[in-house]
């Protein structure tokens, strides 16, 4: 017999059905025995009276989380016995077949709670009992229908999905890499990208005109609540646009998003408002404002653009950007930012006066996504280059993306808002580890995997790698 979701049973009353699923909770009344068995639809009561003894012995040994079988038949409960609180609250199941699949230990923490009283370490070691609760199941779906909506009205915009390499080169971006050595080349070492910026240019240069990617982004430095050495990001990337271009469709995507997908949510206005970077950090004291009329209202979105931020920023001796040539400039944004075309001439004369075509996607005062158009000259790019300080040895790190630009690359520009963030913000969850299947903790370990770990010493003689303590 075919499997029946449980959410289904709502709407067989008087068929036989035959569920699949967890003991949610057993109770035990004398002479009645009911059970709450779950799936990822939805939970249903089943009841087991005294006149079957072979079925009510078996129900009598289930305890909570052991995996069943039930064949049974949809039957109305007692009208004084209807539970509103779950959509099948007006049937129960009469058991006719019980088979048990799997027992399971008792769970180290309290699956029927939303879990936020559970320490972080005991719910990350054992995330895949945690994500049992349904407010976490709640939210994997979730993200799910936003990926997918993202996915299928951008293809409908004549975008091309593409993945990028995973594997690919360190070079000095903003933050430190995840190195990997590599075996077939002593001393040599691959890089997972803190983002496919250099790709999604270079699949500009090659014409592709449009390309999107739910891309994995890897990025070596302290985690946060909205923050984590692994995340996800909806990159894309255009040929032939303005700044406005890419504004209004940002827009539109999200906006479309949001009605679609939560239209509980109201957007607190439309068009969405846009604020220079110099105004915002004069009216709010940031650069990401919280433009909420009712901060207590999490249905409340507040959408914003923030616009034309400076080029760039003094440099540091500790900046990351730190070229050791005799320049003072570090990229308020990334080097590829291309300068405002009225600003150009201040290259040369007053650098920290030159605006960039960025801009940064603001939500509930979060920052959601940058963005910007990017330089497609080669001359241009070997000047912010020098202004950052690269030597030639630092420069030649990007050869490859100077030598496509002399091959003809159309003007272009992107933006990458982040995924776990912005899910975040709609599901009112307090950190974006709420949202993710399997994060990292506040310290940035697997506790499940046990990683990082120690690997063998054959792995490091291979890789050519000694281990110094």
């Amino acid at each position: 017999m075919k499997r029946t979701k449980i959410i289904d049973t709502q709407d067989l009353v008087g068929k036989e059905v035959n569920l699949y699923g967890w003991i949610n909770i057993r109770r035990d009344h004398g002479k009645l025995i009911f059970i709450d068995l779950r799936d990822r639809s939805g939970v249903v009561q089943a009841v087991f009276s005294p006149s079957d003894t072979e079925l009510r012995e078996t129900a009598d040994k289930l305890r909570p989380e052991w995996v069943v079988r039930l064949k049974g038949k949809v039957k109305v409960r007692p009208e004084k016995m209807f539970n509103p609180e779950i959509p099948t609250g007006k049937v129960e199941i009469e058991p006719l077949e019980l088979e048990v699949l799997n027992e399971a230990e008792t769970p180290p923490f309290a699956l029927d709670t939303d879990g936020y009283e559970i320490g972080e370490e005991s719910r990350m070691t054992y995330r895949y009992l945690d994500l049992r609760r349904p407010r976490l199941l709640k939210n994997i779906s979730k993200r799910h229908e936003m990926v997918l909506f993202m996915r299928n009205w951008l293809s409908g915009m004549e975008f091309w999905e593409i993945e990028t390499p995973i594997l690919t080169k360190s070079t000095p971006e903003g933050a430190r890499d995840y190195v990997v050595p590599s075996r077939l080349y002593p001393s040599k070492f691959f890089a997972l990208p803190q983002s496919p910026q250099q790709y999604k240019q270079l699949l500009m240069t090659a014409g592709v005109e449009r390309y999107f990617q739910i891309a994995r982004c890897f990025r070596d430095e302290d985690t946060r609540g909205d923050r984590q050495p692994e995340f996800t990001q909806l990159d894309l990337e255009m040929s032939f646009v303005t700044q406005e271009d890419i504004l209004n469709l940002i827009e539109e995507l999200f906006t479309s998003l949001v009605k679609n997908i939560c239209p509980s949510k109201k957007i607190t206005q439309s068009p969405w408002p846009r604020l220079s970077h110099r105004e915002a950090r004069k009216k709010y004291g940031t650069d990401k404002p919280d433009l909420r009329k009712n901060k207590k209202d999490s249905d409340e979105l507040a959408f914003a653009w923030i616009t034309d931020f400076p080029l760039f920023a003094k440099q540091t001796e500790d900046d990351f950007f730190h070229g050791s040539g005799s320049a003072k400039f570090a990229p308020s944004h990334h080097m590829f930012t291309a300068p405002h075309p009225d600003d150009i001439a201040l290259l040369d004369s007053d650098p920290l006066k030159v605006r960039g075509l960025q801009y940064d996607f603001i939500l509930n005062g979060y920052e959601v996504g940058g963005g910007s158009i990017r330089i497609h000259q080669p001359e241009i790019q070997e000047k912010i280059f020098n202004l950052i300080g690269f030597t030639k040895e630092q420069k030649k790190q990007f050869e490859h993306i100077l030598t496509a630009f002399t091959y003809g690359a159309p003007p272009h520009g992107g933006i990458a808002p982040g995924i776990d963030r912005f899910v975040m913000i709609l599901a009112g969850e307090p950190n974006i580890r709420e949202i993710m299947a399997f994060p990292k903790t506040g310290d940035g370990r697997d506790l499940m995997m046990e990683a990082p770990s120690e690997v063998s010493p054959a792995q490091l003689k291979e890789l050519h790698i000694k281990i110094v303590k």
